[in-house]
């Protein structure tokens, strides 16, 4: 396996995946929705930015065998899925990489939108995939997020990444307070053209915990891109991938899938 390196580590993701532990087993199975954990039985899987571990433990009891790659929390996701023997880890770029053979399965959950360059990312990791194998990809749209790429990211590179990372978790965790007003009042209402009215109705599903770790990634992350539909729709062409499936996921997201051709 060569292990080229060109996008640079970011220890912004260490800290984040130190602090938190997502356990949200039913968002990871809709974020591969329609398909379930059942098509990873007896597969060999990659993990496309691995993080702290957490799909790979998801997927560690169907699978054959999973690869998790990641170029910054390596140590930290073989740390918590030291009890699964069919678990690997590879510190590398997912833009540059190169396996020793490709898999069954590829899935880049909430990944490719904080690498330098999501196209050559993508070419990538069409790469880990057998042909007849099935990629899954769940990122960031550009479509329904305009607070998020016209406000808070101008903001965030100003500001916010310039503080200390606790002081960014206190200001997680009061934003998250102020928030949750809104989520369980206005948002109970009949108003579907208020932003993320979908993507909030999530939060009444997860812990503030939970939801504090999603405040958090998003004052955090280094790198974010937004990602339009005909983006999705370029990596996922009919010349290379059949069965496409391509969601709007809750007004914010992509949630795509599609079996690599011949």
């Amino acid at each position: 396996m060569s292990e080229i390196i060109q996008q640079k580590k970011q220890s912004d993701w260490s800290w984040q995946w130190q602090e938190y532990q997502d356990d949200s087993l039913f968002l990871f199975q809709e974020w591969i929705h329609p398909h379930t954990l059942e098509i990873f039985r007896d597969k060999d899987a990659v993990d496309c930015g691995c993080g702290g571990g957490q799909h790979a433990a998801f997927v560690a009891p169907f699978a054959r065998s999973v690869l998790g790659i990641d170029l910054n929390t390596v140590e930290l996701a073989k740390e918590r899925n030291s009890h699964f023997g069919n678990v690997s880890f590879l510190e590398a770029d997912l833009a540059t990489v190169r396996l020793d053979r490709p898999r069954d399965i590829a899935y880049c959950i909430g990944v490719i939108q904080h690498t330098d360059n999501p196209d050559k990312t993508f070419a990538n990791i069409k790469t880990f995939v057998k042909p007849g194998g099935l990629l899954l990809l769940w990122c960031y749209a550009k479509e329904g997020n305009w607070p998020n790429w016209l406000i808070l990211e101008p903001l965030k590179n100003w500001f916010l990444l310039k503080l200390s990372k606790s002081v960014l978790n206190a200001l997680a965790f009061f934003l998250t307070g102020l928030i949750y007003p809104f989520v369980y009042t206005i948002y109970l209402l009949p108003l579907a053209f208020l932003p993320y009215y979908e993507y909030f109705g999530n939060w009444r599903k997860l812990s503030f915990r939970r939801n504090q770790l999603n405040v958090f990634d998003k004052l955090n992350a280094p790198t974010t891109h937004f990602i339009p539909r005909e983006q999705v729709e370029r990596w996922f062409n009919a010349e290379e991938f059949a069965n496409v499936r391509i969601d709007h996921y809750k007004g914010v997201s992509w949630r795509v899938s599609g079996v690599k051709k011949n």
